[in-house]
């Protein structure tokens, strides 16, 4: 059986280490690289040869973060399956990282069998999701957005948000995380989320899931 060759994604040295030394016990994996961030990781993948099967990217570092190392390796590296390994939860990085083309979404207390196993099953192709992430993702699916008024959920009638806050909805529909949608807008990323918290009070929506959702039902986000 041919190895699943991995490469690990993260700023903290010991998380790099500690996840390392418990892959390489692992019949069936090897790790062939460690990187402390998106540009590090760009500069491996550069000249790897073979690149690895798969990459756990870390959600958050420094110098380039993991949902845009991940857009970059879909483009330039698609053959490499990217699972995101995070100790965050919350939906700008769910989403964000599954359409910035990640092929998983996982937890960093995920018992290392379920790790081992998700690593594997990357390499294949399949869609990995932990728990929360995968409930994310069925609520994100259901057929209409709990909690929104009636006037709302008419998706194809007027709304009562404004130019910017129309901007601001149709990129959350895309899934961009506030600072995304502050570099695309040129606003603060303070102002992003407080456009989000008045869209989501004008709306009735409870969060930017539902949010995301009712922006596609409209047509909007693509």
């Amino acid at each position: 059986m041919t190895p699943v060759s991995v490469l690990i994604v993260d700023d903290q040295v010991l998380l790099r280490q500690g996840l390392r030394k418990l892959l390489e016990i692992e019949e069936g994996v090897d790790v062939v690289g460690d990187a402390a961030d998106g540009i590090g990781a760009l500069e491996f993948l550069s000249a790897a040869d073979p690149l690895p099967d798969v990459a756990l990217v870390d959600a958050r570092m420094p110098r380039m973060d993991g949902i845009t190392l991940i857009g970059r390796m879909r483009e330039e590296y698609p053959c490499v399956s990217a699972v995101v390994l995070t100790t965050f939860d919350d939906d700008d990085l769910v989403f964000g990282g599954l359409r910035a083309g990640a092929r998983g979404y996982l937890l960093k207390d995920v018992p290392p069998d379920e790790l081992v196993s998700a690593i594997r099953r990357a390499a294949r192709g399949e869609t990995v999701l932990g728990g929360p992430a995968a409930e994310r993702l069925v609520a994100a699916l259901s057929t209409e957005p709990a909690g929104a008024p009636e006037a709302v959920r008419d998706t194809a009638g007027p709304t009562p948000l404004s130019e910017r806050e129309e901007e601001v909805a149709d990129l959350v529909g895309t899934g961009a995380t506030n600072r995304e949608i502050a570099r695309a807008l040129f606003i603060t990323e303070g102002t992003a989320k407080n456009h989000v918290t008045s869209i989501l009070r004008k709306l009735g929506l409870r969060d930017r899931t539902r949010l995301a959702l009712w922006v596609r039902e409209r047509g909007g986000g693509v």
